[in-house]
């Protein structure tokens, strides 16, 4: 039996169709939607590893065999991407700085991370999608994919001012063929795009010449560095957090694709969890930095309407190939940051959307008192990435909104309507 039936004729696509997870367009299309994913993931996470000390080539090798590993669990039902989690960056360096921690103890605290995550996996598969509906219900998940995408723009803006010429020129470029060309056009915007502003660059002399010289330099083959991670739990305490993170990201990114593809996932969240686990442990064990299921590449498939996994498949295999061959690692690494920017821009705008998407289609009541408090003040401190220290311990924005998001609103939740149902009983109420 075929993993992937071919979506029509593989090549000709009506304006408004979906692909299906389970589906693929003809190979070459596959291959140009999975360039697009690679785009997506290829900034942060070969900036992620630069920030913690871990090498790149094995961050990658780490990202693209955990990504198969989750597609491969999920059975091909839940398209995603999981790249080198940016969140990680300030736990680890607290790690480091208050704990010292080295390379080893947080390889072995993204590993314990992991396993945590794949236990949480087997609770949600083992009580039910009922569960995972009742804790997390559209109020909750709309204000994750929302935070998401807004906690993005930030980093977006500053790639974007950093060149901007060759940024308005991807935008531009994204933009039009997003809003009017039709077929194939429309779904590879993104790629276009960026070699328009890849190209601009290069007119303008703005491609960094050490970059250029970096893949003169480069070796057409080389063997990715592995690293023993080692069990010190001082290290622990600072990563700890970052499965609730973890967590929302997947279950978030998961309701995201659901949404915008029309499929119930739900029945598939705890497959998710556990690859996701599976995939840091993996990582931990041989020195590949903290994998997250990206944003990024849920906004490339909400642009593209093709929620395929054979494309994510291109992209995770493209990714083992970059590991092993730093010349084409090389090439990458000279789009320009303005270019990314600019992709980003359209691609994290779309994802933003999608959790007010959710919201809408949910019916969520913004004249309740609660939902307004809580989402509201849990979105500010997401997107405005609260870092405040207790202690030794450095919790970001990110940790702090999900937690309002997942832990504090049904807590308030409950409350307020206990509080609601008390009064009604009242003589008078």
């Amino acid at each position: 039996m075929a993993l992937w039936t071919v979506h029509g004729n593989g090549r000709h696509l009506v304006d408004e169709a979906v692909v299906g997870s389970e589906e693929r367009l003809s190979w070459p299309l596959t291959i140009g939607f999975g360039l697009q994913h690679l785009l997506a993931m290829f900034g942060t996470t070969a900036l992620v590893p630069a920030l913690t000390g871990f090498p790149a080539a094995t961050t990658f090798l780490f990202s693209g065999i955990g990504t198969l590993l989750f597609l491969v669990i999920t059975r091909n039902r839940v398209p995603g991407y999981l790249g080198a989690s940016f969140a990680f960056v300030v736990p680890m360096g607290a790690a480091v700085d208050h704990g010292g921690a080295g390379p080893g103890a947080l390889l072995g605290a993204i590993m314990i991370v992991g396993l945590v995550l794949v236990a949480f996996g087997i609770a949600v598969k083992a009580l039910g999608a009922r569960l995972l509906e009742s804790a997390m219900p559209p109020v909750v998940t709309g204000g994750i994919v929302l935070m998401l995408g807004l906690s993005l723009a930030g980093q977006t803006v500053t790639s974007f001012r950093a060149q901007p010429v060759p940024a308005v020129v991807t935008l531009v470029v994204v933009v039009l063929a997003t809003v009017l060309s039709r077929g194939m056009l429309r779904r590879l915007a993104v790629l276009l795009g960026v070699l328009a502003g890849w190209g601009c660059a290069g007119l303008a002399g703005q491609v960094d010449a050490a970059r250029l010289h970096a893949v003169a330099d480069a070796d057409w083959f080389g063997v990715p560095q592995v690293l023993s991670p080692q069990l010190h739990l001082s290290a622990v305490p600072f990563v700890a957090p970052m499965v609730l993170v973890l967590a929302a990201e997947l279950v978030g990114n998961g309701k995201a694709v659901a949404a915008m593809s029309g499929r119930n996932l739900d029945g598939h969240v705890g497959d998710a969890l556990i690859g996701g686990g599976l995939a840091n442990s993996l990582a931990g064990s041989g020195g590949g930095s903290a994998l997250s299921s990206y944003a990024p590449n849920v906004g490339v498939m909400a642009a593209a309407r093709v929620y395929s996994t054979a494309a994510c498949m291109v992209a995770a295999v493209g990714a083992v190939l970059l590991a092993f061959c730093p010349k084409l690692h090389a090439l990458i690494g000279t789009i320009p940051p303005g270019v990314l920017g600019g992709a980003m821009f359209v691609v994290v705008g779309v994802l933003a959307l999608v959790g007010v998407r959710i919201w809408s289609e949910a019916g969520v009541d913004f004249a309740d008192p609660v939902n307004l408090a809580v989402l509201g003040t849990a979105l500010v401190a997401g997107v405005g990435d609260l870092t405040l220290s207790l202690g030794a311990l450095r919790i970001t924005g990110l940790v702090w909104g999900s937690i309002g998001i997942v832990l504090v609103y049904p807590v308030l939740r409950s409350l307020a309507d206990a509080v609601s149902a008390h009064r009604a009983e009242m003589p008078g109420g």
